[in-house]
């Protein structure tokens, strides 16, 4: 666990915290963390407690049957009673966030998955209304892709690869302004940023995808994407966010 915390996960998300924690301190995250988490199993760690954050968590009484699986999410609409609506209701805008869909009776085709920032539409089980709340936050407008016209098809390829994968950190939108890339620590980089934008060279752009950057949560994409795949992306970034022309030689 020290070792993790000290030098990070190469591949994962996990950073390093050399540079902010000294030893001691990490050995005292650590110390907690097998205190609280491991052998004392406190309160608040875990959750739908109070101490987590869900005071009177009955009041989602109704969605309880879809999400411990009692009641099928796929179940027609007409065929449940007006008390099972508004359940399933309630844990189609509130609870499938986390849940996912639960139990169905047809698992259908695999799902698309999305790089979408959470909470979805702004979800906070702390409010106090029984419904997930407007579109209307702060960070789903950067959840939003740029409108482009007249892509290549490797501009159309990057497009698919950067939504699906660089936007659950970047954003749609490329400012890294979303949900998660507003807690991560250092902030993704804003590729949407002039003085960004004025020093990403593509040769810089290739390594940072291909190797990751240590030191910060972006991962090494070389052995997920070929080749093709990150110019793709390359491509896209360039005119998504008009990143400048550079010569593969200018680093």
């Amino acid at each position: 666990m020290f070792d993790s915390v000290r030098n990070g996960r190469p591949g994962t998300a996990m950073m390093s915290f050399a540079g902010q924690l000294s030893d001691d301190d990490i050995a005292a995250v650590i110390d907690f963390i097998r205190e609280a988490f491991i052998k004392g199993l406190d309160s608040n760690t875990y959750y739908h407690t109070p101490e987590n954050g869900w005071d009177d968590h009955q009041r989602y009484a109704a969605a309880f049957p879809f999400a411990l699986g009692e009641i099928a999410l796929d179940i027609p609409w007409d065929e449940l009673t007006e008390d099972q609506r508004r359940g399933k209701q309630l844990f189609m805008s509130a609870c499938i966030t986390c849940h996912d869909r639960a139990e169905v009776k047809d698992n259908g085709a695999i799902w698309d998955p999305r790089a979408v920032s959470y909470p979805r539409s702004g979800f906070d089980h702390r409010h106090q209304e029984i419904d997930a709340r407007s579109g209307a936050t702060l960070y789903a407008r950067h959840d939003q892709a740029p409108a482009l016209t007249g892509l290549s098809k490797q501009e159309q390829l990057g497009e698919s690869l950067f939504q699906d994968n660089c936007a659950f950190c970047h954003a749609a939108d490329g400012s890294g302004r979303n949900w998660i890339g507003s807690f991560l620590e250092p902030h993704p980089r804003d590729l949407t940023n002039p003085v960004t934008r004025a020093g990403m060279t593509h040769d810089r752009l290739r390594t940072a995808i291909e190797s990751g950057l240590p030191g910060t949560t972006m991962p090494a994409w070389k052995s997920i994407l070929d080749e093709d795949e990150i110019d793709a992306i390359i491509a896209y970034i360039s005119r998504a966010f008009h990143l400048p022309e550079q010569s593969q030689d200018s680093r």
